[in-house]
């Protein structure tokens, strides 16, 4: 009969986020944060559930029974979709699957938690911005003010690069080219590296921000940052967003009709390149997908693109954080919460 050892959890979580993620698997800071948030809500789940304090939590206390009701919990307490229910799942596959190497005596429990499947997902239409609704956004934003100023340059950046949020908010100043070829250099999902061309008009708005914010383009600052002057975060970005969108639906009535969020802004600069008649490959390599697999689903999106061809695409007109190292006799959630 295996014999329970105290404080198991807190030395494989430890060798789990400072070792086995970043220098055996070569995980990005981004996903290592992405599992460090689900151990922190999987956590705190367990010691609600089971009332008993952050230290006396164990291994024996992750059970499969308990992994179950917390992705239960997560669907119908949180609200959480089925696609952010995989991803805690997968957080939780890849913590055993470390576990189970390091500690052959909790192998069977591994195992268990292993063999719980990800859910299927239905696959819904994806919605994303026409040409005239992106163009009322824009004309939403007052550029007579700072935030207004920094607003514009930043979606009109999004939608002419179609990076990804966080994508976005990594950007420092010296990612910036502008002075002919004008471009950016982006440092994407899976640590992959691309540099994407940017139009003149948003060169040109990038260049007036970075003037006016005395940023020096030479130097690896933070592009974007809050009223605060700290760097602007993912959820920054969806406020931002979410506040033109209210007022560009008064004069676009059709965003009212629909569910959008910063990946939108992706989803919309690839139907615009596709419809503008760029080839899925180039749209690959402009959104770094690793695969133009990844691209054909915008082929179906929009049925304009079927009926007619349009014109070639045209400008619009109008720091690395690593996990810190582990306290001695540490709150593990204290802990997961600093890095």
């Amino acid at each position: 009969m295996k014999v329970q050892q105290s404080g198991i959890l807190g030395m494989a979580l430890r060798e789990f986020f400072s070792n086995y993620l970043p220098k055996l698997r070569g995980m990005s800071p981004h996903t290592i944060l992405s599992y460090r948030d689900s151990f922190k809500i999987l956590l705190e789940f367990l010691i609600q559930q089971k009332n008993i304090a952050t230290a006396a939590l164990e291994i024996e206390d992750i059970g499969s029974a308990e992994v179950i009701a917390f992705l239960d919990y997560l669907e119908s307490n949180r609200k959480n979709r089925i696609g952010t229910r995989n991803i805690r799942l997968s957080a939780i596959h890849s913590f055993f699957r470390c576990l189970a190497a390091m500690y052959p005596d909790y192998l069977d429990q591994s195992q268990r938690i292993l063999s719980i499947p990800f859910k299927r997902m239905s696959t819904h239409s994806i919605d994303y911005l026409e040409f005239d609704e992106i163009m009322a956004v824009f004309k939403a934003i007052d550029s007579s003010t700072f935030d207004g100023r920094r607003d514009c340059a930043l979606l009109k950046l999004m939608f002419n690069t179609g990076a990804r949020v966080q994508e976005i908010v990594d950007l420092k100043a010296n990612d910036l080219q502008l002075s002919r070829p004008f471009s950016v250099y982006i440092f994407g999902k899976g640590q992959k590296e691309r540099i994407c061309p940017i139009w003149p008009e948003t060169a040109q708005i990038l260049r007036e921000y970075t003037e006016e914010q005395g940023i020096d383009l030479r130097k690896p600052v933070t592009l974007f940052r809050n009223h605060l002057g700290r760097p602007l975060t993912r959820f920054g970005v969806r406020y931002i967003l979410e506040k033109y969108l209210r007022k560009a639906s008064l004069i676009q009535p059709s965003l009212k009709k629909k569910s959008l969020h910063p990946h939108s802004i992706r989803h919309s600069t690839a139907v615009y390149l596709l419809k503008s008649g760029v080839d899925l490959s180039t749209i690959a390599n402009w959104l770094g997908h690793a695969s133009p697999n990844t691209t054909n689903k915008y082929a179906t999106m929009d049925m304009e693109m079927k009926q007619q061809v349009l014109e070639i695409a045209k400008p619009l007109c109008e720091e690395n954080s690593s996990p810190s190292t582990w306290r001695k006799d540490p709150d593990i959630l204290a802990w997961l919460e600093s890095l």
